[in-house]
């Protein structure tokens, strides 16, 4: 999909209420699992082990971490959507996060960002976006958020 190029902070108060964007498809590999397991140390057998999680999982195999999920939202955002005139983007918080589904080891994932609200705030602007993580060929979402980022300009 192509990037929505956004002319300006003035340009997103007419979006409030729509379907921004939605992303190409990403795909989460073991390595990237694994690579996520070392840099926060949450080496759980579901995540890691192979050999377990195919015996044992409820989901035949390896399945990511929530929060590796829930940390693609920024990359995802960056690919999808670009605000021109603003010089420094920046996460503040997220108000509800569930995960809502499995994200299994190999799948493609893809975000759908609706903005939500737009504040104006000292030098910029706060954003609420809606967003649903999707897996691809599964009608239940990964995970759901309300995530707030701010951009100054």
């Amino acid at each position: 999909m192509a990037k929505v190029v956004i002319a300006g902070v003035a340009q997103l108060k007419p979006l409030i209420g729509t379907e921004v964007a939605v992303t190409d498809w990403l795909t989460v590999s073991q390595e990237r699992i694994d690579a996520f397991a070392d840099a926060t140390e949450d080496h759980q057998w579901i995540h890691v082990d192979r050999e377990r999680a195919a015996a044992e999982s409820p989901y035949g195999t390896t399945v990511a971490h929530g929060f590796l999920s829930l940390s693609l939202l920024p990359y995802l955002l960056g690919q999808a959507i670009e605000i021109q005139g603003t010089r420094l983007g920046i996460n503040y918080g997220l108000n509800r996060v569930r995960f809502t589904g499995p994200l299994p080891s190999g799948s493609r994932v893809r975000a759908r960002f609706r903005l939500a609200a737009v504040e104006d705030i000292a030098k910029g602007v706060q954003i609420t976006w809606d967003v649903t993580v999707e897996r691809e060929g599964e009608a239940k979402p990964v995970l759901v958020a309300e995530w707030i980022t701010r951009r100054h300009e």
